[in-house]
């Protein structure tokens, strides 16, 4: 049996709808990123979920307007053969936010508690370590000041195979298909273990998981962007409107001759 909620049949989101309330959001995010910068705020948000199921769309979009000294993504490859040596938390712990700065994790620490676990990719020793480890990793991260939002993409099986299939198809996104994901298809009962194994240790009172239904992407932006915004109080400090002084005369300067310049070919 699926434990997975039942979604409303909502109809399709309108392009004109979805820009329209995006927009909005994307504003409010930009009053967000200024909130954190000026009380120094120290925010850690966490996107998992199964391979297509929307994370990496999702976080382009937060941080589409946002100033990356600010906002940063973090996204792992695979650890080298002296990261493999270390603490398992280490090479994140690295990546954890200063004062003033928001970073989001397109993928994180709990690769060891679903796609390592599925893949064989670490003992059953460090798989159950993690997940006694992680709560208390997770606890000292908070009680240190950082707040830490934690999502989970949840996209149904019919879904994923439809955007694989398009991956497949579009030799700009083929890319984005690795060994591991095609192999994810294979062992999509694993991976739901997993995952439901992952929720019984880690979605705890004081670092909940929040699912975000991703089965419709335009819908999933909107709301984990707006549910995302409403975890984080902020005050608007936009800034009166600004007028440009007048530029000061050059004084006789000559600039060089233009065609001493090198200039890329107009092609378009």
């Amino acid at each position: 049996m699926s434990h997975k909620k039942d979604h409303k049949n909502h109809k399709k989101l309108s392009q004109e709808f979805y820009e329209k309330h995006f927009e909005k959001l994307q504003i409010e995010l930009v009053k967000l990123q200024e909130w954190i910068k000026h009380k120094g705020l120290k925010v850690v948000v966490i996107f998992e979920g199964r391979d297509a199921a929307g994370k990496g769309g999702t976080i382009k979009r937060i941080t589409e307007w946002l100033n990356p000294r600010v906002c940063r993504i973090v996204a792992l490859g695979t650890p080298t053969e002296r990261e493999t040596t270390q603490w398992y938390f280490q090479r994140y712990a690295a990546h954890l936010p200063a004062a003033g700065e928001m970073v989001l994790f397109d993928r994180s620490w709990y690769n060891r508690a679903v796609v390592e676990k599925v893949m064989g990719f670490c003992t059953e020793d460090e798989y159950w370590e993690f997940l006694r480890s992680c709560p208390n990793f997770e606890r000292m991260l908070i009680r240190s000041g950082i707040i830490l939002i934690k999502y989970w993409f949840s996209v149904s099986d019919a879904e994923q195979e439809r955007r694989f299939v398009n991956r497949i198809k579009d030799p700009t996104k083929r890319w984005k298909l690795s060994p591991v994901d095609l192999k994810s298809r294979e062992l999509w009962v694993e991976y739901s273990k997993a995952k439901d194994e992952m929720f019984s240790y880690t979605d705890t009172k004081q670092s909940p998981w929040y699912v975000v239904n991703s089965d419709d992407k335009k819908r999933a932006r909107l709301n984990c962007i707006s549910h995302l915004l409403s975890m984080i109080p902020y005050k608007d400090l936009t800034p009166e409107l600004i007028k440009l002084p007048p530029r000061t005369n050059s004084k006789g300067y000559v600039r060089p001759p233009i065609s001493e310049q090198t200039f890329v070919p107009e092609k378009y």
